[in-house]
C-alpha cells in the first residue's frame, strides 16, 4: 500500500483519511473559538479577503469543499441570492453537521452534502466557482482533488484555494515557536486536544507552498493561476481559472 504523510509521521494512505477525520471529530465542538483564539480573529479577515475576490454574483452556482462551519458558505449564499445555489460539503460529517446547524441558526437552507473532493459527486462543468479553504492540506492526494474541482467548473470558472503556506523567512522563527510551543497548549486548555493541533502545526509545513502550489493547479488544468500571500504569507489565495 502506498504511504503519504500525516504531519510529520509518514502512514499509509488509508491510515492518514481515518486520521485526519479523528482530528476534526475531535475539534469540531470547538472550531470557531479555537480559529478565533490561534489567529486573534485573522480568520475572519482572510475569509473575507476570500469573499471580496470570489465576486459571487446573483444566480451564480458555488460549491464550498471542507466548508466546514459554513463560514464561506453563508457569504456566499448571500451573494448568490435566490436565483443561485451554494452546496455546503465537507468529508467530515461531524464538521459538516455544526456547519450546517449554524447555517439553518442564520436563517440559511442550503444543500449539504458529505463527499470526498477526490471523487465529487457532480457532472462535468456546473460551477461558477468552487471554494476551498483550509482544506486541500489535508486531502491526500491533492492533484486528483484538483483535478476534480477542474472538472466541476464552467469554462472560464475560478478556483479559490485557502490555505496556510510558507511564511516570509523574518517570521520563520517566531512562526515555529507559537506553531509548536504555544498552539498545542493552546488546544490542551481549550478544546482538550494538543495533538489535533500539533497535527495542524505539523501539516502546515507539510503542504506546498505559494509557488508549489501554483504549479499544481496549472497541471490540474487551470490556464491562469494567480496568488495572494496575506499576513506575511502565513496564509496565501490561490485563484486558479479554467481555461
Amino acid at each position: 500500500m502506498s504511504t503519504t504523510h500525516f504531519g510529520f509521521e509518514s502512514v499509509d494512505e488509508a491510515e492518514k483519511a481515518r486520521r485526519v477525520r479523528g482530528v476534526f471529530d475531535s475539534v469540531a465542538p470547538k472550531y470557531d473559538l479555537m480559529n478565533d483564539l490561534m489567529s486573534a480573529g485573522l480568520h475572519r479577515v482572510w475569509k473575507a479577503y476570500t469573499v471580496q475576490v470570489a465576486n459571487v454574483r446573483e444566480g451564480d452556482r458555488v460549491l464550498d469543499i471542507a466548508g466546514g462551519t459554513g463560514d464561506l458558505a453563508l457569504a456566499f449564499a448571500k451573494k448568490a441570492g435566490a436565483s443561485g445555489r451554494v452546496v455546503h460539503t465537507d468529508i467530515n460529517e461531524a464538521m459538516l453537521r455544526t456547519g450546517r446547524d449554524r447555517l439553518l441558526d442564520a436563517g440559511v437552507a442550503l444543500p449539504t452534502l458529505v463527499c470526498d473532493a477526490e471523487r465529487l459527486p457532480f457532472c462535468d462543468g456546473h460551477f461558477d466557482l468552487v471554494s476551498v479553504a483550509f482544506g486541500l492540506r489535508n486531502m491526500t492526494h491533492k492533484d486528483a482533488a484538483l483535478a476534480e474541482m477542474n472538472r466541476v467548473l464552467k469554462p472560464r470558472g475560478r478556483l479559490l484555494v485557502l490555505e496556510f503556506s510558507k511564511v516570509a523567512k523574518p517570521l520563520e522563527k517566531a512562526y515555529d515557536w507559537y506553531s509548536f510551543k504555544v498552539l498545542p497548549r493552546l488546544g490542551r486548555l481549550v478544546a482538550g486536544d494538543d495533538a489535533s493541533y500539533r497535527y495542524l502545526a505539523e501539516s502546515i509545513r507539510m503542504h506546498p507552498g505559494q509557488e508549489e502550489l501554483k504549479t499544481l493547479m496549472k497541471k490540474a488544468g487551470f490556464g491562469h493561476v494567480d496568488y495572494h500571500n496575506l499576513t506575511g504569507g502565513m496564509v496565501a489565495l490561490h485563484v486558479g481559472i479554467k481555461c
